[in-house]
């Protein structure tokens, strides 16, 4: 799948001074793996001189007093949301929040493989970034939805749904759509949203990678963007950072 044109489009409709003034800003992004893909996939744009922004890793908030652009670090632990969220939090506290223009942090599609603790890590989610936009009102916060996965299909996802049972990636996506559309709900019109989950569930021509579930449709991520049913690939890396850099680009400088 060539998406190349694609992207061309979509980091050709960010304005001129959006895009200089990005070049100023101090971002700080915390994450893991799929969140390194995404990092990749801006390092990418940047070696095809489709965007200009720096990369650099540090869990130390010395590193935006050095280097403007995108700093990041790895936080908390796979399948353990609440750490994560405690983790991003005490690095605000101990010194990016004070030098950071933007600052965010994503879940991966691990944090949520069934519904049963999804309420109370949003519960969690929103207490502590209502703390943390008090703390420190010259950040920016975005709020980004969960990634998803592929769901499994053919002859043994038929099997399953032949016995009663769910194929693969059903009940986990289903999982992440409903944290997903608290945080929309919570969110949307009031501060800055990454769809995450609607970027990998969009196909270039604007059409929508689904399941049914229920006798209504669930996002899933498109086979093509994943390396491994939910990895991206380089295809999907350069998708998902084309999004992100047109979002980023947008937001004020504090």
């Amino acid at each position: 799948m060539n998406i190349d044109s694609h992207i061309r489009k979509i980091l050709g409709e960010i304005p001129a001074a959006d895009r200089e003034a990005l070049h100023q800003k101090r971002i700080f992004f915390g994450h893991q793996s799929v969140g390194s893909n995404i990092l990749s996939g801006v390092q990418a744009l940047s070696q095809q001189r489709l965007v200009a922004l720096e990369v650099v890793e540090g869990r130390a908030a010395a590193v935006l007093e050095s280097h403007l652009g995108l700093a990041h670090a790895k936080i908390g632990e796979n399948r353990d949301p609440g750490s994560k969220i405690r983790d991003f939090a005490t690095l605000m506290r101990t010194g990016f929040g004070a030098r950071a223009d933007v600052a965010f942090f994503k879940f991966c599609y691990v944090d949520f493989e069934s519904d049963a603790h999804v309420r109370a890590v949003f519960d969690e989610y929103r207490s502590t970034m209502a703390t943390l936009e008090a703390e420190f009102p010259g950040t920016t916060f975005v709020h980004v939805t969960s990634p998803l996965t592929v769901v499994q299909s053919g002859p043994k996802a038929m099997l399953k749904s032949i016995l009663g049972r769910k194929p693969a990636g059903v009940e986990a996506n289903m999982a992440r759509f409903r944290f997903n559309e608290m945080l929309k709900q919570e969110y949307e019109g009031k501060a800055p949203v990454f769809d995450l989950a609607a970027v990998e569930s969009t196909y270039p021509d604007g059409s929508h990678a689904v399941f049914e579930q229920g006798g209504r449709s669930y996002p899933k991520l498109v086979d093509a963007y994943s390396s491994d049913g939910g990895h991206l690939n380089a295809d999907g890396a350069r998708w998902v950072a084309a999004h992100l850099v047109r979002l980023l680009a947008t937001l004020p400088k504090t």
